[in-house]
């Protein structure tokens, strides 16, 4: 793996979740992960060097630049979705950040999921929580919901996953976030037409961070919010959950 390529920047949300999401890769200890969904790749530069790493992204333009992103690194980037990964592969870590509340059915294309991860392995996800909270942003972005953790624990066992541990994650900053989203979302130059699915497809381009110094920028203006949301684990407009494949 190439230690001198740098890691891109985290929008502060996804800064706040890659702080509860690391420890449990670490905890998982996999020697292959797959992340399907993986928009620019800006999480995926970092799990591909944790592990050998392959990932599926659906639109064009952001498979675009993660593959140039993470070949380097030594990964695999598929343009496609979980369809398109080879069948009879195991994967120690299957993973899907922000994903599963882009598609309309969620269960079947769980349960397929699951069938990606090794028989012993890991899904670990994350969604948008609290549905009474769902606001513009989530319907610009092609949110077909946002879950509690008693929907998203049942949905995993009815997939037939086993041992769901679930963790919030966001509070209190996260709130705020959400919050400022939202109001950009609502305005006109925020809005968007197309079906849900055509704002699927672009929402992991939407305000992104470009550069190293704003990358470093959010990651010290975050660093003490991400220790901060481990006072509640219970709360925060993010949830964080791990399953077993049996």
């Amino acid at each position: 793996m190439n230690a001198l390529v740098a890691d891109p920047p985290l929008p502060p949300r996804a800064a706040l979740r890659w702080h509860v999401v690391r420890p449990i890769v670490a905890q998982c200890r996999p020697a292959t992960i797959l992340e399907l969904g993986c928009g620019l790749g800006s999480v995926g530069t970092r799990l591909a060097r944790l592990a050998s790493y392959t990932a599926a992204e659906p639109d064009p333009r952001s498979f675009r630049t993660a593959h140039d992103r993470i070949t380097p690194l030594g990964g695999t980037v598929l343009n496609g979705d979980h369809r398109q990964v080879p069948a009879g592969v195991g994967y120690d870590l299957v993973c899907a950040f922000e994903v599963l509340e882009h598609i309309a059915d969620d269960l079947p294309v769980l349960t397929e999921w699951l069938t990606l991860v090794r028989p012993g392995g890991r899904l670990l996800l994350s969604v948008p929580a609290d549905p009474e909270r769902f606001g513009p942003w989530d319907t610009l972005v092609g949110h077909y919901r946002r879950y509690s953790a008693e929907q998203l624990r049942q949905l995993l066992l009815d997939a037939g996953a086993s041992d769901v541990r679930l963790v919030h994650y966001g509070w209190p900053l996260g709130y705020l976030l959400d919050s400022v989203r939202d109001r950009w979302a609502g305005r006109p130059a925020g809005q968007t037409g197309g079906t849900t699915e055509q704002r699927t497809s672009t929402s992991g381009r939407i305000l992104q961070p470009r550069g190293a110094l704003a990358g470093e920028m959010i990651r010290m203006a975050v660093s003490p919010f991400a220790l901060l949301q481990r006072m509640r684990p219970d709360r925060g407009p993010g949830l964080v959950a791990v399953a077993t494949r049996p």
